[in-house]
């Protein structure tokens, strides 16, 4: 098994045994023609890196049966000119569009100008190449594969990347700590994580609520966990970040001593953070569903999340967890204090929660041998 990736990104992996990794290099360009193809042509750069990359590879001798590619990026677009005769898995994430997804569905922030619905509909241009290209495309979620033009449906595999329920799992023994903090799952403790904190993952919505929620609860702490940097969407006007943005906004009506901002944690803190969680909040715009919310379900989090797509497709609410509307900030309260009041309620939000991950996104038992019979056919 070989792997090509950008080179800056494979120097931060840990390398994998029996994997041979090598990396590439390219210089994204500067615009200097219509600025609606700006972003394609970094594409094509990266799509040329990667090329030049295989047949320097090809010249060594490699022949791989199979590629599996993310085609968003522009990396897929020329694999066919190396190896014409290879099976392609285009590996799709998301496909941008200018309604019915994350585009205008937040009404707080200004709606797309027309140049800039041009400019998203050109991101999908390497993408549409690259399907058009590939044997078969691969998606983790029935909503992302729903999210692609009608025509390439048939060629669609659903196969989620997997959770590791075994090492992802309760722990009723897990302590948490942070500067000097230390909790158990005897605290009260409401948790929110996201690798950015943005309005795509409702972190402004969060933040209004967290006042009156830490208001009725005495007891009760909020650690949240997530950079300043923007994943999605743009930054703040008129502050550094949005945790920035958000702390101003509300003021003095929030208990600071009881809000623990981590930034970014290392894997095994994070992890122990869902297991002593008493309530877990996971919003987000219709989008890529995070790992975060199957990794919240498969410890046993009671989790609050917001009545999108995505989340539907994973949640049932009242069965393995709470759905509210994105926009109700009184449901968001009330069910984040009911979870925090009711145990028993609590409890079996838990276990329902758990038992989805361990039915439907298991590593071990579901997803790795999809993923391998859906490669094996490709072969066979």
């Amino acid at each position: 098994m070989v792997a090509l990736g950008e080179a800056a990104n494979l120097e931060r992996q840990t390398p994998v045994e029996g994997v041979e990794a090598y990396g590439y290099r390219f210089a994204p360009s500067k615009p200097s023609g219509h600025p609606y193809l700006a972003g394609l042509e970094t594409q094509v750069r990266q799509g040329q890196a990667v090329l030049r990359a295989l047949l320097r590879l090809k010249a060594r001798g490699l022949a791989p049966q199979l590629i599996c590619a993310h085609p968003s990026w522009g990396e897929a677009l020329f694999i066919r000119q190396a190896y014409p005769d290879a099976k392609l898995i285009d590996y799709c994430e998301f496909f941008y569009r200018s309604q019915g997804a994350d585009v205008g569905f937040d009404p707080e922030f200004p709606a797309p100008d027309i140049d800039a619905l041009c400019r998203l509909g050109l991101r999908n241009a390497a993408q549409l190449q690259a399907l058009a290209d590939c044997d078969r495309i691969w998606c983790p979620s029935r909503w992302q594969a729903s999210s692609l033009p009608e025509v390439f449906h048939s060629r669609v595999d659903v196969v989620h990347e997997g959770i590791d329920t075994c090492r992802v799992a309760p722990d009723a023994a897990a302590t948490f700590s942070y500067g000097g903090l230390t909790l158990t799952a005897k605290d009260s403790v409401i948790t929110y994580v996201a690798r950015n904190l943005e309005p795509y993952r409702g972190f402004h919505r969060f933040m209004r609520a967290l006042p009156k929620i830490l208001a009725g609860h005495p007891a009760a702490r909020a650690v949240i966990v997530g950079g300043d940097q923007v994943s999605y969407g743009r930054p703040p006007a008129g502050a550094p970040c949005w945790r920035e943005k958000m702390l101003a906004e509300i003021g003095a009506g929030l208990d600071l001593d009881r809000v623990v901002f981590t930034g970014k944690l290392p894997y095994r803190d994070y992890l122990a953070l869902l297991q002593i969680s008493s309530v877990h909040v996971y919003l987000t715009y219709p989008f890529v569903l995070s790992w975060s919310l199957l990794e919240a379900m498969a410890v046993g989090c009671a989790v609050v999340a917001s009545r999108t797509a995505p989340v539907e497709e994973v949640m049932r609410d009242g069965e393995n967890g709470s759905l509210v509307d994105f926009f109700d900030n009184e449901g968001l309260i009330d069910r984040v204090s009911q979870a925090l009041a009711d145990a028993e309620v609590a409890r079996n939000l838990r276990l329902q929660a758990r038992q989805t991950i361990v039915d439907r996104y298991d590593l071990e038992s579901i997803c790795l041998p999809r993923q391998v019979a859906l490669f094996q056919e490709l072969l066979d």
